[in-house]
């Protein structure tokens, strides 16, 4: 069973503004906190095994030469979505549904240069375009196809709807930031998410 202060968490992100929080290094510095506003359309639910789907492992997008490790995380103590901790893996949200199950499932992964120079995991995620191929690897070896819906761009105060919460069908969504970095607001002034829907036979 799950504490009341953590069902409280969940609760939370249903009824105000989410942050999620992205991470990167410049040059030398300590890492950046970037702020993203995500208010997801209904409450999050604690993923429930179906179809028999493995714990992902691997995200593959062939069309920008992606091929990244899946890290898993939860909410942070102020209750948003964590992020990964280095700038060439991804974050899938654990409390929401495995991709390939009902519902929508969420991965996030950092924009930007890192203080040596490489370039973090989801800086051509732009690129993608509808009908575009994502597939998810889990531990069992299974693959899992999605097709690119949608892409769209928000600005970094922007509420986004249809981010998590449940659905009838599966849905993979992808996020990270875009735009200009202002060193005011220690963020990038864009929010970049695709949505993506289980290809079925």
């Amino acid at each position: 069973m799950y504490s009341k202060l953590f069902i409280l968490n969940i609760v939370i992100i249903v009824f105000s503004s989410t942050v999620i929080l992205f991470t990167v290094e410049v040059s030398s510095a300590e890492p950046i906190r970037l702020v993203q506003n995500i208010t997801p359309k209904e409450q999050v639910s604690i993923s429930t095994v179906q179809e028999n789907h493995g714990l992902p492992i691997r995200l593959n997008i062939p069309k920008i030469n992606i091929s990244a490790d899946l890290e898993y995380v939860s909410l942070t103590p102020d209750g948003a979505m964590d992020v990964p901790k280095g700038h060439s893996n991804v974050a899938w949200f654990q409390l929401g549904p495995r991709p390939g199950e009902k519902g929508n499932s969420v991965i996030n992964g950092h924009y930007g240069l890192w203080g040596n120079g490489a370039r973090a995991v989801f800086n051509d995620l732009n690129k993608l375009q509808k009908g575009d191929k994502i597939y998810i690897e889990d531990e069992t070896g299974n693959i899992v196809t999605f097709v690119v819906r949608e892409i769209k761009t928000y600005s970094k105060d922007e509420k986004v709807q249809d981010i998590f919460g449940p659905s009838d069908e599966s849905h993979l969504n992808l996020i990270t930031c875009e735009g200009n970095w202002s060193k005011a607001e220690k963020s990038y002034s864009d929010r970049l998410v695709v949505f993506s829907d289980k290809k079925t036979k």
